[in-house]
């Protein structure tokens, strides 16, 4: 049994001016791919309500305790802008203080489901950066989901290639020095 097993990952989503600004990672952090792939499914579906996010937007994992009363708090899940437009993230914006993690989520109004019978769903893919020059593999994982739980798409892989995803892609570019 591993020492983690006992306790849980609570994820609480916050938001600012009505919109979603981040999550509050209580308990432990995910401790794999999968247990990633599954706090990227509660985002997305957290993403899939009307409103909730305007446009595709970058997070950055920080594993900083927040100043916070929130016992348990292990850290934070953080909206750092959204991928174009105005106040958009640059490429290289986190190369000098590389995340353990970065996600973007995408709303209902700016992705393709890719089950035609499935409205309202949004996607999002996480990556955790590798260090390929020793032998560490990045990881991503993508969801798509509507707000109901409904599951459209959901892949967690190691060793994979930014360049072969758009998402993966960007959000590599986001740590390129």
């Amino acid at each position: 049994m591993h020492e983690h097993d006992d306790i849980s990952v609570e994820v609480s989503p916050f938001q600012a001016q009505g919109v979603l600004s981040g999550f509050l990672v209580s308990g432990r952090w995910p401790a794999s791919t999968v247990e990633w792939a599954r706090f990227l499914l509660l985002a997305v579906r957290v993403a899939s309500v009307p409103g909730m996010l305007l446009t595709s937007t970058v997070f950055r994992v920080r594993e900083e305790r927040p100043e916070s009363s929130h016992p348990g708090a292990v850290g934070l899940v953080i909206a750092e802008g959204p991928v174009v437009g105005q106040n958009a993230v640059l490429p290289g914006q986190f190369a000098a203080h590389q995340p353990p993690g970065l996600i973007v989520l995408h709303p209902p109004s700016e992705i393709r489901p890719s089950l035609p019978e499935q409205d309202d769903v949004a996607a999002g893919c996480v990556l955790l950066p590798g260090l390929p020059h020793l032998g560490l593999d990045h990881r991503a994982a993508w969801v798509e989901a509507d707000r109901r739980g409904n599951i459209a798409r959901m892949v967690s892989r190691a060793g994979i290639d930014p360049n072969e995803d758009a998402d993966t892609a960007v959000l590599a570019l986001l740590l390129a020095a």
